[in-house]
This record gives structure tokens, sequence and C-alpha cells, in this order.
């Protein structure tokens, strides 16, 4: 006699606007692995100099901003060596400009697969910001050099406190980064105008945030430097830099950032989870 086999049915429901998904992400989880691996062979592929690129890019911008902000403008740098306030700062700001253009438009780079299969659709968004880590993590190692060389030289700081203050800011500009990209991608899908509107979004907040300028030039305008603080970039700056001035960082300016940070992350999560359900229509 032939034996039956048990039929197992697989029903898809909806999510939650503010859930994550998070163990439906889990069973998912190579996808990561093969989204993000796929965009970083796709971002080198015929490069010559490959991952060093991740590299080159923030030293190369790290040399300009010295020779004509430091030098030439005299733009101050709170007492520290222009090479490591620049260079910390580049490194966080690439994180999320990358994270962000990325994810803004990953769902629209990858319509076929939406339109195909199914699977937790924050995986897309969520791959391009691992992406974009990965670079990070590459310029990261010059910047551990930078740390070592100057504990031998005459500037003085406690390395430990500079990694924690760091790790603190990479936490602040994920979350932002995250926030921000699925919120952008959703709106991308419907309204493909964002599409110009975000790099002029991504040039106007390297302006309001302290990538090139430290924000204590603002210490006659208290106010200005707490509404440079919605920007959540503004608190991960501050942070990142904290550890090398031997002093606490303004934490009722980081407080607003984080604030701010996890308001955007929560209003993405919402805005992409209620328009979810027709992305393969009009992806």
């Amino acid at each position: 006699m032939p034996q039956h086999q048990e039929k197992i049915e697989y029903i898809i429901e909806a999510p939650k606007r503010l859930e994550l998904g998070v163990s439906e992400m889990w069973r998912y989880r190579e996808l990561f692995y093969f989204f993000t691996w796929r965009d970083i062979k796709v971002k080198y592929k015929q490069t010559l100099l490959g991952f060093l690129w991740a590299i080159l890019q923030p030293l190369f911008m790290m040399g300009i901003f010295v020779v004509f902000f430091s030098q030439l403008l005299k733009v101050p740098t709170d007492g520290m060596p222009p090479t490591i306030f620049y260079f910390s700062g580049l490194l966080l700001w690439n994180l999320f400009s990358n994270g962000l253009s990325s994810a803004s438009n990953s769902l629209v780079e990858h319509a076929h697969i939406i339109k195909k299969v199914y699977f937790p659709r924050l995986v897309i968004p969520i791959s391009s910001v691992l992406t974009a880590l990965f670079d990070f993590s590459m310029g990261f190692l010059v910047f551990v050099g930078f740390i070592i060389y100057y504990l031998f030289d005459s500037f003085s700081f406690s390395p430990f406190g500079v990694l924690g203050f760091y790790l603190l800011a990479l936490v602040l500009t994920l979350l932002t980064t995250f926030g921000t990209g699925t919120l952008l991608a959703s709106w991308n899908v419907k309204y493909r105008d964002f599409r110009y509107v975000i790099p002029f979004l991504i040039q106007f907040l390297m302006f309001v945030s302290p990538v090139i300028y430290p924000i204590s030039i603002l210490k006659e305008w208290e106010w200005a430097s707490y509404l440079l603080a919605i920007n959540p970039m503004t608190g991960a700056l501050n942070l990142a830099r904290a550890g090398f001035m031997n002093v606490p960082p303004n934490w009722t300016l980081v407080g607003i950032s984080f604030f701010s940070s996890i308001l955007i992350f929560f209003v993405g999560i919402y805005v992409f989870r209620k328009t979810e359900s027709y992305f393969a229509d009009i992806a």
C-alpha cells in the first residue's frame, strides 16, 4: 500500500507595521550572504585595485581635506591631528552615504527578483547596508593603524576610549542608514523622482554634518548645535572623535541624535511594511 505523505502548507501573512520579522529573516539568512557578496563582487568587478578602493577613497579625501581645510583655510580640528579628525569622520560618513544610496535604490534594482519569488523584502536594503559595512571594515583597518601610530607620538589619548566611543558611533550610523534607507527605498518604488532627490539629499546632509568642521565652532550659537543634532550623523561624528579629545562628548547632543535615529528607524520600518504588499506590482 502506498504511504501518503503529510502535506505541509505554508501561510504567508503580512507582518505587523512595526515588526522586523527577525525569526523569518533568520530562516532566510543565507540570502544576506548571497546578496551582500554578489553586490561586493559586482562593485569591484574588472577593477585593477579591487578591494583597495575601499581604503584609497577615504585616504584620498582625507588628504584633500587636510590640505584645503586644515592648512589653507585653517579650519580647527579641536586639538586633534587633522589626519585623525578627517579620517575618523570620513569612514562613518562614507558608510552612511554609500549605504543610504545603495539601500534607497535596492528595491528597484532587484525588481526582477521581487516579482518572481517570495522572501523577506527587508533582506534587500539590509544587504545593501552590509555591503557598505564591508567597505567600512576595510578602511577601519587603516584607522587602527593611525591609532597605533599616534600612540607612539606626542598626542595623548586612550585607545580603549577611542574604540569604545567609535563603536557607539558605528551603531548610531547603522541605525540611521538602515532607517533612512528603508524609508527612501519604499518611496523610490512608488515615486521614481526620489532617484534624483537622493544624491542631492546626501550632499545636503554632508554640509549639515560635522564632517569637515568640528561642532565646537558653533559654541557661540549653542542652539544651532542642538538643531544640527537632529541629524543623527552629528551625534555619531561627535562620538567618533570624543575619545581623541580626552573629554566626554556632549551627551545631550548625542541623546538628541540617538532619539532622532530611533525615530527614523521605526518610521522607515513602518512605511516599508505599509507599502510592502505592492512592491511586486510597481517595482
